[in-house]
């Protein structure tokens, strides 16, 4: 491999697209190559805050434009403008949940510069005294809130970009139906600016009390009695999911989660979701996306809260029987057939759609769908194992074991080639 500075770098002639973040101080938060980037501008986009904090006299040749809402569309809009020379404002660090992630569907790296201004974050940190690489960070901007369940445990400290003024108290909210009411939260309003102020609540105490819409929380939290810590790894105990009894049980969901293997990015089919227990707790171990098929009504409502009460809910639960349903999904790079195995075709076309290099596994406790896997293992590869477990219970006055059905899995890889 070449040095790093061997590494060839982006054409500067390609780069059209500036991304400038701006701090609450506005113009004086700019340096050289953000205000000659203003300077030479043709097309200036932004929010009217953030043109207002720019001001005419940076940008004087640039046309301006407010972002209109929704927002995403007129991302679409500016790509077109490709060849002129565009500058686009944002808060703090674009590429922190900011709009240059959003460029970045859109636009190739190569043609866009950014450069950023201290985000929120260090700036929450260093009010708070915290370090960086201790500190959880939440966006509540464009996301839900109840992502913030995710990184509860006692003692952990927190960082939440708020999307409005409303967004402390809803959080609050969350925290205390999760049994974390006496948490500390520190509401840090206008950070970076003359006007920046604090405010220190717990979440008990907070009620619906509203904030300057520009606000980041910063949270320390307690865990009270009825706070129920749930770790990442996977296997968490089954009453944490609502569920009417579709659901892979702990100790086989976590030999299953083993074998899908979640990675940061990844996409995950969880066919027949049930509970949406498998694709709760891809999520949950650092799996990017999951899809959830879930035919019953009942039962994706169900997924769909379990996920955001776990702190996941970009769970992708779809009201939809496989095959049929699995038509125009992104292509995955891991599949789950819980019963979803039992169906004629629909193993195959999973196959069929799993990208090179990604996982299937299927479990089976009928003799039918035993033989579907045995039939794949013989054409595919693989391995099989039959698990099996039994759980102390009352016998009389005594305890004895009651073992649970034996659960068949097959997993496999699909080559590269």
């Amino acid at each position: 491999m070449p040095s790093a500075a061997l590494q060839p770098q982006p054409d500067p002639d390609r780069r059209w697209l500036t991304v400038v973040g701006l701090g609450e101080d506005g113009a004086s938060s700019l340096g050289l190559e953000a205000l000659a980037t203003l300077e030479a501008a043709e097309m200036l986009v932004g929010g009217a805050r953030h043109l207002a904090l720019v001001g005419e006299a940076l940008a004087p040749r640039a046309t301006r434009h407010v972002w209109p809402s929704p927002m995403l569309p007129f991302v679409e809009t500016v790509a077109g403008w490709r060849g002129r020379r565009v500058v686009v404002l944002a808060s703090g660090d674009p590429l922190l949940y900011g709009v240059a992630t959003t460029f970045l569907a859109h636009v190739e790296a190569a043609e866009m510069r950014v450069i950023p201004a201290v985000s929120a974050f260090p700036l929450a940190c260093a009010a708070m005294v915290w370090p960086q690489a201790a500190t959880r960070l939440v966006s509540a901007c464009g996301r839900p809130v109840e992502g913030l369940a995710l990184e509860l445990f006692d003692g952990a400290r927190i960082v939440l970009f708020s999307a409005d003024g409303g967004t402390p108290a809803a959080a609050a909210r969350l925290l205390v139906a999760h049994g974390y009411g006496e948490s500390r939260m520190t509401v840090l309003e206008r950070l970076g600016s003359s006007a920046a102020n604090a405010f220190s609540l717990t979440a008990s105490s907070l009620g619906d009390r509203r904030f300057d819409a520009l606000n980041t929380v910063a949270i320390e939290a307690v865990a009270g009695p009825d706070g129920r810590p749930l770790p990442r790894a996977p296997g968490l105990p089954d009453d944490a999911f609502e569920n009417d009894g579709q659901i892979t049980r702990r100790e086989i969901r976590a030999v299953t989660l083993a074998r899908l293997a979640p990675m940061p990015g990844a996409l995950l089919w969880d066919v027949g979701a049930g509970s949406g227990s498998i694709g709760i707790e891809w999520l949950r171990a650092g799996g990017g996306r999951a899809i959830g098929l879930e035919p019953r009504p009942d039962r994706a409502a169900r997924a769909r809260e379990n996920a955001a009460w776990l702190g996941v809910p970009t769970l992708d639960i779809r009201e939809a029987r496989a095959p049929e349903g699995l038509n125009g999904l992104p292509a995955p790079d891991a599949v789950f057939l819980g019963g979803g195995a039992s169906v004629l075709g629909v193993m195959e076309a999973c196959w069929a759609a799993l990208k090179p290099g990604g996982r299937l596994v299927a479990n089976a406790v009928t003799i039918e769908t035993e033989a579907r896997l045995f039939a794949a293992r013989t054409e595919w590869g693989g391995d099989l194992v039959r698990i099996e477990a039994s759980y102390a219970d009352a016998v009389g006055r005594m305890t004895g074991w009651r073992p649970a059905m034996p659960v068949t899995q097959y997993a496999v890889t699909k080559p590269m080639r």
